[in-house]
């Protein structure tokens, strides 16, 4: 079973090579967090199975969507079945591993390894933040199936191997920063539309947690944003901007996800 949130594909690219590999479900935490309004989220497990958590490290913690999911998840047949987090980075996780299996922990699960993915950037809303060089993105496309193949060998040798990078300082970025992130830049936001807007409903389609709707043709935004930044990404004809701070910067999405 493997649990993913994805933004700009990137997580998604990762979930769907560990489902062909392994031959476990795809599952949208977005559609299952937007779809089902219980109390807890129940899936009920075989005794072989294998349980993934696929989803990219914001600003030094797992992205909001899956912390939401896992406070609400409950695993029925559950006896310690490995339990594997996949994240995916731009360039540093910091911590975001304990972070989950601290999460996992208060669900009574255990979180049997942790590896990281370094994927192209793609945060852009704050100043000092931008998408890669094209240079640089394709070489973190080139490199990230080389990464892949490293996990796959180790989950399926079952070898205890160093493949998560938590860079420089992470205490600092994920106990510090994280938390004003989740709490100063969640629900608020500044995304806007502009002129060149061609009306084709592709953002409210693509908004993992609903928060966009089309009004008289063009798309408003409510405070429930994650900052995934599927939106700014995919917009075919670039109209939608973040307050002035995305006018000149480039955009991303994974090139396998259509």
């Amino acid at each position: 079973m493997i649990f993913y949130f994805t933004g700009t594909g990137n997580s998604l690219w990762v979930a769907k090579m560990l489902s062909e590999t392994f031959h476990e479900t795809l599952i949208s935490i977005a559609t299952e967090l937007n779809e089902k309004k219980e109390e807890n989220l129940v899936y009920s497990l075989r005794a072989d199975e294998k349980i993934f958590f696929v989803y990219p490290v914001h600003s030094w913690g797992p992205a909001v969507s899956i912390m939401r999911f896992i406070a609400r998840l409950k695993l029925e047949n559950y006896f310690h079945q490995p339990i594997y987090s996949v994240a995916t980075c731009g360039d540093e996780c910091g911590y975001a591993n304990r972070l989950l299996e601290k999460a996992l922990n208060s669900r009574q699960l255990v979180l049997t390894n942790a590896y990281s993915v370094t994927m192209p950037n793609n945060y852009i809303l704050l100043p000092g933040f931008s998408v890669d060089s094209k240079e640089v993105e394709k070489k973190k496309l080139e490199q990230a199936p080389l990464r892949m193949a490293e996990i796959i060998k180790a989950i399926q040798t079952e070898k205890t191997l160093d493949l998560y990078h938590k860079g420089g300082t992470p205490w600092i970025k994920t106990y510090l920063v994280y938390p004003l992130f989740t709490n100063l830049a969640i629900g608020k936001n500044s995304f806007r539309v502009t002129d060149a807007c061609i009306s084709c409903g592709l953002c409210e389609r693509i908004c993992p947690t609903r928060t966009i709707r089309m009004k008289d043709g063009k798309p408003m935004w409510a405070d429930t944003c994650v900052q995934c930044v599927a939106c700014i990404h995919r917009c075919p004809v670039r109209a939608i901007e973040y307050g002035k701070e995305t006018i000149k910067k480039g955009r991303y999405y994974h090139p396998g996800i259509k």
